[in-house]
């Protein structure tokens, strides 16, 4: 079992002394336009944010990025019955997220609304960027596949499509080698919760639950880290309930 604890002091502190290594942290659109000028001797950690559960806990993430001035792509979720991203303090963070330059992204559920809904998977992913490019004035450049409790993989929807299909440059796990990131990058996550996880290059790491700055400090030249801001808390994981 890890010893980690997920708060958001101990984030911030992994963030600070990754940025102290010598790494940049980019957006996943930077990556894309940017991955061709990259070397075995960069230091680049491409920051990417899911927000599954809780808008107001990802604006704390955005207020420890902006006071440690680095950048990461934050994912939205439409239909998640724990947010509404158009409520009134949700969408005021999320204005701030863009306004901070950060790169906003959708984070997609299409293969469960379709089957949810009856409707047709494609009809309900290009709704859904053209809702969030109307609401936010804006034009997303990238989608995150959303793995939620229906048994479903929202990523089956891309194994015959790409994004450019629907002028969009990257989603996060596809194989396109304009971007490819998963497979290319030392790829870090919290999404157990309670300890960190790890693949290389696409594989695996078992039972490798060392931090985000322990795998930082092995020198990768590329990693892709991504964090849930539903994993912190200040005192305890219920310190926050509504």
């Amino acid at each position: 079992m890890s010893t980690f604890k997920f708060t958001f002091q101990t984030i911030e502190e992994q963030y600070r002394q990754v940025k102290e290594l010598g790494y940049k942290f980019i957006t996943c659109e930077d990556y894309f336009k940017t991955k061709s000028k990259l070397t075995s001797s960069s230091k680049v950690v491409v920051n990417r944010v899911d927000i599954d559960l809780s808008v107001k806990k990802a604006g704390r993430l955005i207020e420890i990025f902006n006071k440690l001035d680095i950048k990461a792509t934050f994912f939205i979720r439409l239909h998640a019955p724990e947010y509404n991203p158009f409520s009134f303090e949700n969408y005021r963070i999320i204005k701030k997220l863009m306004a901070s330059g950060h790169e906003l992204g959708y984070h997609s559920e299409v293969i469960d609304q379709s089957a949810i809904w009856n409707e047709d998977a494609k009809a309900c992913l290009e709704r859904d960027i053209d809702i969030i490019n109307r609401m936010f004035n804006t034009k997303i450049r990238g989608v995150a596949s959303h793995g939620g409790m229906t048994g479903l993989n929202n990523l089956d929807f891309w194994k015959e499509r790409t994004a450019k299909e629907f002028g969009l440059l990257y989603e996060a796990y596809d194989h396109q080698p304009e971007f490819n990131l998963f497979q290319e990058a030392f790829y870090v996550s919290d999404s157990e919760w309670v300890r960190w996880k790890c693949y290389d290059k696409g594989k695996l790491i078992a039972g490798d639950n060392r931090t985000f700055v322990e795998h930082a400090k092995d020198g990768h030249s590329l990693i892709n880290i991504l964090t849930h801001p539903d994993t912190y808390f200040d005192e305890h994981f219920y310190d926050n309930e509504k």
